[in-house]
């Protein structure tokens, strides 16, 4: 499949491993002219050169997204380079585990300044160009985490609901650009992200203090040794539901498209109550709650204000619903 995806310039950050790699191997090999940008120079090379070496094509760029400036002249590098840039993947991330308490400062701003205003860096970098032409996409790469939130996990959900929301309101605000934003939410995968995700963790450990960790002896000594190694779950599922979400039409693109690690697509929150609560902290609910519902945050059906045109009412259909049916995508 390369209709959608031939000829198109694709700037993929956190592409020097795991899911930004193989995404840009899986775009080129379909016909895209990929960029590819993250902090490792050296990484980045050795997947430029196996794209080459298939014949592909593909530039590498040393990137933090943390960095204004950074992010600015990359963006303007790609343009010169390339002539035009059709497609942002935002796919740069960082996680760092443990309760909320325990996370400090550094590493709360960390987490966010990777995984929101990194992303919301590169879109308003990219933008002003996509509008000139009238034409462009997004991804922002999140998580089945952005939409639930597991115990213990830092500040990793957090940051992702932050994403979700940022391309939901970028969704809407673009129509009129016809620039479509897509957010990807993986289940769990076995890449490279769990091996940075214990450095920052076991960083966070080292220099958490007492006072802080005293509430939680398990779970601090079983910081930074998480191991997705294990999962079977296929890490191309993410790069396929990338690309089959290029190759649609614009304007008929979703906005949300879960991938799911396990075989069934977690399409909604689960519902929470005390009862699941109280597994995470035994005998910490009393008999008296333990059945009673606890309130959750679902998908809100957005009401749209009346369309101008066709094609504005066409967008805001895909858009104001929270979730697009798993097999609206195309097969690879």
């Amino acid at each position: 499949m390369t209709k959608g995806i031939e000829g198109k310039v694709v700037l993929i950050t956190g592409g020097s491993s795991g899911i930004g790699a193989e995404t840009a191997r899986l775009l080129a090999e379909r016909g895209a002219k990929v960029a590819i940008a993250a902090r490792r120079k050296d990484r980045l090379d050795e997947v430029v050169a196996d794209i080459a070496a298939n014949g592909g094509t593909a530039r590498s760029y040393a990137l933090d997204v943390t960095d204004k400036s950074a992010v600015q002249s990359v963006v303007a590098a790609i343009i010169a380079d390339f002539g035009r840039l059709d497609v942002l993947i935002n796919n740069a991330g960082i996680g760092i585990s443990g309760p909320v308490e325990v996370q400090d400062m550094a590493a709360t701003m960390l987490a966010f300044d990777t995984n929101v205003f990194g992303c919301h860096r590169m879109a308003r970098a990219v933008l002003p160009g996509m509008r000139a032409k009238g034409a462009g996409q997004i991804f922002q790469i999140s998580s089945q985490l952005g939409r639930v939130i597991v115990p213990h996990g830092g500040h990793y959900s957090a940051t992702k609901f932050a994403l979700e929301a940022m391309g939901q309101q970028l969704a809407y605000e673009l129509v009129p650009h016809n620039i479509d934003v897509t957010i990807i939410e993986p289940g769990g995968y076995p890449t490279e992200v769990w091996v940075n995700r214990n450095i920052y963790t076991g960083a966070l450990k080292n220099r958490a203090e007492d006072i802080h960790t005293s509430g939680y002896p398990e779970v601090v000594a079983n910081m930074g040794t998480e191991d997705g190694s294990g999962r079977s779950a296929d890490p191309m599922d993410v790069p396929r539901a990338i690309a089959g979400t290029m190759a649609l039409a614009p304007g008929t693109r979703p906005l949300r498209v879960p991938v799911s690690g396990g075989a069934i697509p977690q399409a909604f929150p689960e519902p929470c109550c005390i009862t699941k609560k109280s597994k995470w902290a035994p005998g910490r609910a009393s008999a008296a709650t333990r059945s009673r519902p606890m309130r959750c945050a679902t998908s809100p059906r957005s009401s749209t204000p009346s369309p101008s045109t066709s094609a504005t009412r066409r967008r805001r259909r895909r858009i104001s619903g929270a979730y697009p049916p798993a097999d609206g995508i195309p097969a690879p």
